[in-house]
Protein backbone atom coordinates (compact mmCIF):
# COMPACT_ATOMS: atom_id res chain seq x y z
CA UNK A 1 0.00 0.00 0.00
CA UNK A 2 1.40 3.42 -0.98
CA UNK A 3 0.93 6.62 0.95
CA UNK A 4 -1.75 7.71 -1.55
CA UNK A 5 -3.80 4.63 -0.59
CA UNK A 6 -3.58 5.11 3.20
CA UNK A 7 -6.95 5.41 5.03
CA UNK A 8 -7.97 8.83 6.34
CA UNK A 9 -9.03 9.56 9.89
CA UNK A 10 -12.43 7.89 9.23
CA UNK A 11 -10.69 4.77 7.98
CA UNK A 12 -11.74 5.38 4.33
CA UNK A 13 -9.21 4.96 1.58
CA UNK A 14 -9.37 8.02 -0.70
CA UNK A 15 -7.37 8.94 -3.75
CA UNK A 16 -5.62 12.28 -3.48
CA UNK A 17 -7.11 14.91 -5.82
CA UNK A 18 -3.68 15.74 -7.18
CA UNK A 19 -3.38 12.13 -8.30
CA UNK A 20 -6.39 12.48 -10.62
CA UNK A 21 -9.30 11.20 -8.50
CA UNK A 22 -12.09 9.47 -10.42
CA UNK A 23 -10.95 11.07 -13.65
CA UNK A 24 -7.81 8.97 -13.51
CA UNK A 25 -9.82 5.88 -14.57
CA UNK A 26 -11.03 5.86 -18.19
CA UNK A 27 -14.72 5.13 -18.77
CA UNK A 28 -17.17 4.89 -21.67
CA UNK A 29 -19.12 7.95 -22.77
CA UNK A 30 -22.50 7.91 -24.51
CA UNK A 31 -21.90 8.67 -28.22
CA UNK A 32 -23.15 12.09 -29.28
CA UNK A 33 -25.71 10.59 -31.67
CA UNK A 34 -27.03 7.94 -29.23
CA UNK A 35 -29.92 7.84 -26.77
CA UNK A 36 -29.15 7.50 -23.09
CA UNK A 37 -30.32 3.89 -23.11
CA UNK A 38 -32.36 4.55 -19.96
CA UNK A 39 -35.90 5.14 -21.28
CA UNK A 40 -37.82 5.82 -18.05
CA UNK A 41 -41.61 5.71 -17.73
CA UNK A 42 -43.79 5.71 -20.86
CA UNK A 43 -44.83 9.22 -21.82
CA UNK A 44 -48.47 10.18 -22.49
CA UNK A 45 -49.58 9.54 -26.06
CA UNK A 46 -52.53 10.75 -28.10
CA UNK A 47 -54.49 7.92 -29.72
CA UNK A 48 -57.38 9.23 -31.79
CA UNK A 49 -59.66 11.39 -29.63
CA UNK A 50 -58.02 10.53 -26.28
CA UNK A 51 -54.77 11.19 -24.47
CA UNK A 52 -53.45 8.15 -22.63
CA UNK A 53 -51.49 9.02 -19.50
CA UNK A 54 -49.94 5.70 -18.59
CA UNK A 55 -50.02 4.73 -14.93
CA UNK A 56 -52.71 7.21 -13.90
CA UNK A 57 -55.45 4.60 -14.33
CA UNK A 58 -56.26 1.47 -16.31
CA UNK A 59 -57.79 1.71 -19.77
CA UNK A 60 -60.43 -0.86 -20.71
CA UNK A 61 -60.71 -2.20 -24.26
CA UNK A 62 -63.98 -3.87 -25.25
CA UNK A 63 -63.92 -6.66 -27.84
CA UNK A 64 -66.10 -6.49 -30.97
CA UNK A 65 -65.77 -9.78 -32.86
CA UNK A 66 -67.14 -9.42 -36.38
CA UNK A 67 -66.75 -13.15 -36.99
CA UNK A 68 -68.96 -16.24 -37.18
CA UNK A 69 -66.60 -18.43 -35.13
CA UNK A 70 -65.34 -16.59 -32.05
CA UNK A 71 -64.21 -18.97 -29.30
CA UNK A 72 -66.21 -16.96 -26.77
CA UNK A 73 -69.48 -17.24 -28.66
CA UNK A 74 -69.88 -13.49 -29.23
CA UNK A 75 -69.17 -13.38 -32.96
CA UNK A 76 -71.33 -10.79 -34.70
CA UNK A 77 -71.41 -12.85 -37.91
CA UNK A 78 -72.98 -15.82 -36.14
CA UNK A 79 -76.22 -17.08 -37.70
CA UNK A 80 -78.58 -15.21 -35.40
CA UNK A 81 -76.79 -11.89 -36.01
CA UNK A 82 -75.49 -12.29 -39.55
CA UNK A 83 -78.44 -10.48 -41.16
CA UNK A 84 -77.37 -7.17 -39.61
CA UNK A 85 -73.84 -7.43 -38.17
CA UNK A 86 -73.28 -3.68 -38.34
CA UNK A 87 -76.44 -2.95 -36.38
CA UNK A 88 -75.57 -5.56 -33.76
CA UNK A 89 -71.99 -4.28 -33.58
CA UNK A 90 -73.15 -0.70 -33.06
CA UNK A 91 -75.57 -1.75 -30.33
CA UNK A 92 -72.82 -3.73 -28.61
CA UNK A 93 -70.40 -0.82 -28.98
CA UNK A 94 -72.87 1.61 -27.39
CA UNK A 95 -73.45 -0.81 -24.50
CA UNK A 96 -69.71 -1.22 -23.92
CA UNK A 97 -69.12 2.53 -23.92
CA UNK A 98 -72.02 2.99 -21.50
CA UNK A 99 -70.35 0.39 -19.27
CA UNK A 100 -67.08 2.34 -19.29
CA UNK A 101 -65.01 1.09 -22.23
CA UNK A 102 -62.27 3.48 -23.37
CA UNK A 103 -61.39 1.59 -26.54
CA UNK A 104 -63.16 -0.85 -28.86
CA UNK A 105 -61.15 -3.58 -30.60
CA UNK A 106 -62.75 -4.64 -33.89
CA UNK A 107 -61.67 -7.96 -35.38
CA UNK A 108 -62.92 -9.73 -38.48
CA UNK A 109 -60.83 -12.94 -38.42
CA UNK A 110 -60.93 -15.46 -35.62
CA UNK A 111 -57.69 -16.12 -33.74
CA UNK A 112 -58.88 -19.22 -31.90
CA UNK A 113 -56.78 -22.41 -32.31
CA UNK A 114 -57.68 -24.31 -35.47
CA UNK A 115 -59.57 -21.42 -37.03
CA UNK A 116 -59.90 -21.16 -40.80
CA UNK A 117 -58.14 -18.20 -42.38
CA UNK A 118 -59.98 -15.80 -44.66
CA UNK A 119 -58.68 -13.57 -47.48
CA UNK A 120 -58.01 -9.89 -46.67
CA UNK A 121 -60.86 -8.80 -48.94
CA UNK A 122 -63.39 -10.70 -46.87
CA UNK A 123 -61.89 -9.40 -43.64
CA UNK A 124 -62.09 -5.83 -44.96
CA UNK A 125 -65.73 -6.38 -45.92
CA UNK A 126 -66.49 -7.46 -42.36
CA UNK A 127 -64.66 -4.79 -40.36
CA UNK A 128 -64.75 -1.59 -42.41
CA UNK A 129 -68.54 -1.03 -42.25
CA UNK A 130 -68.46 -1.64 -38.49
CA UNK A 131 -65.55 0.76 -37.96
CA UNK A 132 -67.23 3.46 -40.04
CA UNK A 133 -70.49 3.10 -38.14
CA UNK A 134 -68.82 3.15 -34.72
CA UNK A 135 -66.57 6.08 -35.63
CA UNK A 136 -69.58 8.12 -36.77
CA UNK A 137 -71.84 7.20 -33.84
CA UNK A 138 -69.19 7.32 -31.08
CA UNK A 139 -66.60 9.94 -32.09
CA UNK A 140 -65.07 10.07 -28.61
CA UNK A 141 -64.11 6.40 -28.52
CA UNK A 142 -60.76 4.97 -29.63
CA UNK A 143 -61.11 2.21 -32.23
CA UNK A 144 -58.53 -0.53 -32.61
CA UNK A 145 -58.27 -2.96 -35.52
CA UNK A 146 -57.34 -6.51 -34.54
CA UNK A 147 -55.68 -7.94 -37.64
CA UNK A 148 -52.52 -9.56 -38.97
CA UNK A 149 -53.07 -8.20 -42.49
CA UNK A 150 -51.42 -4.91 -43.54
CA UNK A 151 -54.13 -4.53 -46.20
CA UNK A 152 -56.87 -4.75 -43.58
CA UNK A 153 -54.94 -2.47 -41.24
CA UNK A 154 -54.65 0.28 -43.86
CA UNK A 155 -58.32 -0.01 -44.81
CA UNK A 156 -59.34 0.14 -41.16
CA UNK A 157 -57.30 3.29 -40.56
CA UNK A 158 -58.93 4.86 -43.62
CA UNK A 159 -62.35 3.96 -42.18
CA UNK A 160 -61.68 5.63 -38.81
CA UNK A 161 -59.59 3.24 -36.70
CA UNK A 162 -56.83 4.76 -34.57
CA UNK A 163 -54.79 1.83 -33.26
CA UNK A 164 -53.33 -1.36 -34.76
CA UNK A 165 -53.43 -4.60 -32.78
CA UNK A 166 -51.31 -7.40 -34.26
CA UNK A 167 -51.43 -10.85 -32.65
CA UNK A 168 -48.32 -11.78 -34.66
CA UNK A 169 -46.45 -8.65 -33.69
CA UNK A 170 -43.19 -10.53 -33.10
CA UNK A 171 -43.09 -12.16 -36.55
CA UNK A 172 -40.19 -11.38 -38.88
CA UNK A 173 -42.53 -9.88 -41.49
CA UNK A 174 -42.11 -6.08 -41.29
CA UNK A 175 -45.25 -5.24 -43.29
CA UNK A 176 -47.49 -4.32 -40.36
CA UNK A 177 -44.77 -2.25 -38.73
CA UNK A 178 -44.35 -0.38 -42.01
CA UNK A 179 -48.06 0.52 -41.99
CA UNK A 180 -47.69 1.82 -38.43
CA UNK A 181 -44.63 3.85 -39.41
CA UNK A 182 -46.09 5.28 -42.62
CA UNK A 183 -49.39 6.21 -40.97
CA UNK A 184 -47.88 7.29 -37.62
CA UNK A 185 -50.33 4.86 -35.99
CA UNK A 186 -49.84 3.40 -32.51
CA UNK A 187 -49.49 -0.38 -32.59
CA UNK A 188 -49.86 -3.22 -30.09
CA UNK A 189 -47.23 -5.88 -30.76
CA UNK A 190 -48.23 -9.17 -29.20
CA UNK A 191 -46.04 -12.15 -28.42
CA UNK A 192 -46.97 -15.37 -30.19
CA UNK A 193 -45.43 -18.60 -31.42
CA UNK A 194 -46.55 -21.39 -33.71
CA UNK A 195 -45.67 -23.95 -31.00
CA UNK A 196 -45.54 -23.74 -27.22
CA UNK A 197 -41.82 -24.56 -27.19
CA UNK A 198 -39.62 -22.68 -24.69
CA UNK A 199 -36.50 -23.10 -22.56
CA UNK A 200 -37.32 -20.07 -20.39
CA UNK A 201 -40.76 -18.76 -21.27
CA UNK A 202 -40.72 -15.32 -19.66
CA UNK A 203 -37.17 -14.51 -20.72
CA UNK A 204 -38.03 -15.50 -24.28
CA UNK A 205 -41.25 -13.48 -24.30
CA UNK A 206 -39.31 -10.41 -23.19
CA UNK A 207 -36.44 -10.96 -25.62
CA UNK A 208 -38.82 -11.55 -28.56
CA UNK A 209 -40.70 -8.36 -27.73
CA UNK A 210 -37.45 -6.38 -27.37
CA UNK A 211 -36.29 -7.55 -30.81
CA UNK A 212 -39.63 -6.44 -32.22
CA UNK A 213 -39.32 -3.03 -30.56
CA UNK A 214 -35.84 -2.61 -32.07
CA UNK A 215 -37.09 -3.68 -35.50
CA UNK A 216 -40.06 -1.29 -35.26
CA UNK A 217 -37.85 1.65 -34.34
CA UNK A 218 -35.48 0.88 -37.20
CA UNK A 219 -38.45 0.85 -39.60
CA UNK A 220 -39.62 4.23 -38.30
CA UNK A 221 -42.35 3.50 -35.76
CA UNK A 222 -42.32 6.17 -33.07
CA UNK A 223 -41.16 4.99 -29.63
CA UNK A 224 -44.29 6.41 -27.99
CA UNK A 225 -46.50 4.51 -30.47
CA UNK A 226 -45.39 1.06 -29.28
CA UNK A 227 -47.49 -1.00 -26.84
CA UNK A 228 -46.55 -4.57 -25.85
CA UNK A 229 -48.76 -7.58 -25.12
CA UNK A 230 -47.28 -10.79 -23.60
CA UNK A 231 -49.78 -12.89 -25.56
CA UNK A 232 -51.60 -14.76 -22.80
CA UNK A 233 -53.18 -17.77 -24.51
CA UNK A 234 -51.18 -17.46 -27.74
CA UNK A 235 -48.43 -19.96 -28.49
CA UNK A 236 -48.31 -20.95 -24.82
CA UNK A 237 -49.45 -23.95 -22.79
CA UNK A 238 -51.54 -23.28 -19.66
CA UNK A 239 -48.52 -23.41 -17.34
CA UNK A 240 -46.72 -20.93 -19.60
CA UNK A 241 -49.69 -18.56 -19.34
CA UNK A 242 -49.73 -18.84 -15.56
CA UNK A 243 -45.98 -18.17 -15.41
CA UNK A 244 -46.32 -15.09 -17.62
CA UNK A 245 -49.21 -13.83 -15.49
CA UNK A 246 -47.37 -14.45 -12.23
CA UNK A 247 -44.33 -12.50 -13.44
CA UNK A 248 -46.06 -9.89 -15.59
CA UNK A 249 -44.30 -7.08 -13.73
CA UNK A 250 -41.03 -8.18 -15.34
CA UNK A 251 -42.32 -6.79 -18.66
CA UNK A 252 -41.84 -3.31 -17.25
CA UNK A 253 -38.19 -3.68 -18.20
CA UNK A 254 -39.30 -2.98 -21.78
CA UNK A 255 -40.45 0.52 -20.68
CA UNK A 256 -43.55 0.34 -22.88
CA UNK A 257 -47.24 0.33 -21.92
CA UNK A 258 -48.57 -3.20 -21.38
CA UNK A 259 -51.81 -4.57 -22.80
CA UNK A 260 -53.18 -7.68 -21.11
CA UNK A 261 -55.72 -9.95 -22.82
CA UNK A 262 -56.86 -12.81 -20.58
CA UNK A 263 -60.60 -12.48 -21.12
CA UNK A 264 -62.43 -15.84 -21.08
CA UNK A 265 -59.24 -17.62 -22.20
CA UNK A 266 -58.98 -21.40 -22.08
CA UNK A 267 -56.39 -21.43 -19.29
CA UNK A 268 -58.97 -19.83 -17.00
CA UNK A 269 -61.53 -22.37 -18.13
CA UNK A 270 -59.17 -25.24 -17.37
CA UNK A 271 -58.49 -23.91 -13.87
CA UNK A 272 -62.21 -23.76 -13.06
CA UNK A 273 -63.53 -26.36 -15.54
CA UNK A 274 -66.00 -23.80 -16.91
CA UNK A 275 -67.06 -22.73 -20.42
CA UNK A 276 -66.22 -19.25 -21.82
CA UNK A 277 -69.55 -17.72 -20.76
CA UNK A 278 -68.84 -18.54 -17.10
CA UNK A 279 -65.30 -17.15 -16.85
CA UNK A 280 -66.16 -13.58 -15.80
CA UNK A 281 -64.83 -13.85 -12.23
CA UNK A 282 -61.69 -15.58 -13.46
CA UNK A 283 -61.12 -12.74 -15.91
CA UNK A 284 -61.68 -9.99 -13.35
CA UNK A 285 -59.21 -11.73 -11.03
CA UNK A 286 -56.53 -11.55 -13.71
CA UNK A 287 -57.51 -7.94 -14.41
CA UNK A 288 -56.82 -6.99 -10.79
CA UNK A 289 -53.59 -9.00 -10.68
CA UNK A 290 -52.50 -7.55 -14.01
CA UNK A 291 -53.07 -3.97 -12.87
CA UNK A 292 -51.08 -4.66 -9.71
CA UNK A 293 -48.25 -5.89 -11.94
CA UNK A 294 -48.35 -2.81 -14.19
CA UNK A 295 -50.83 -3.54 -16.99
CA UNK A 296 -52.09 -0.35 -18.63
CA UNK A 297 -54.84 -1.69 -20.92
CA UNK A 298 -57.04 -4.74 -20.35
CA UNK A 299 -58.81 -6.26 -23.36
CA UNK A 300 -62.10 -7.84 -22.28
CA UNK A 301 -65.47 -9.18 -23.37
CA UNK A 302 -67.35 -8.31 -20.15
CA UNK A 303 -66.73 -4.59 -19.92
CA UNK A 304 -68.86 -3.61 -16.91
CA UNK A 305 -67.39 -6.18 -14.52
CA UNK A 306 -63.84 -5.43 -15.59
CA UNK A 307 -64.28 -1.65 -15.44
CA UNK A 308 -65.51 -1.97 -11.86
CA UNK A 309 -62.60 -4.24 -10.99
CA UNK A 310 -60.14 -1.86 -12.63
CA UNK A 311 -61.50 1.22 -10.84
CA UNK A 312 -61.26 -0.35 -7.38
CA UNK A 313 -57.76 -1.64 -8.13
CA UNK A 314 -56.74 1.76 -9.52
CA UNK A 315 -58.02 3.48 -6.38
CA UNK A 316 -56.09 1.13 -4.13
CA UNK A 317 -52.84 1.03 -6.09
CA UNK A 318 -52.60 4.00 -8.47
CA UNK A 319 -54.12 6.88 -6.57
CA UNK A 320 -57.07 7.21 -8.94
CA UNK A 321 -60.20 8.80 -7.45
CA UNK A 322 -63.67 9.23 -8.98
CA UNK A 323 -65.14 12.64 -9.67
CA UNK A 324 -66.73 14.03 -6.51
CA UNK A 325 -64.51 12.07 -4.14
CA UNK A 326 -64.65 13.55 -0.59
CA UNK A 327 -62.00 16.18 -0.10
CA UNK A 328 -61.39 16.78 -3.81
Amino acid sequence: MTDRDLPDEQGVVRERPEQGGGAATPSFAIPADADTGIPGRPRPVVIGPQTFTWGARTWVMGILNVTPDSFSGDGLMAAERAADPVGHALAQARAMVADGADLLDVGGASSRPGHAGIPPEEEVARVVPVIRAVAEALPGIVISIDTTSPTVAAAALDAGAHLLNDIWGVSEDPSMLRVAAERNAPIVVMHNRAEARYRNVLAEVISDLQRTIDRALDIGVAWDNLIVDPGFGFGKAPDHNIEVMARLADLRILARPILLGTSRKSTLGKILDLPPSERVEATTTTTALGIAAGADIVRVHDVRANVRTARVTDAMLRGWRPTGWPGT
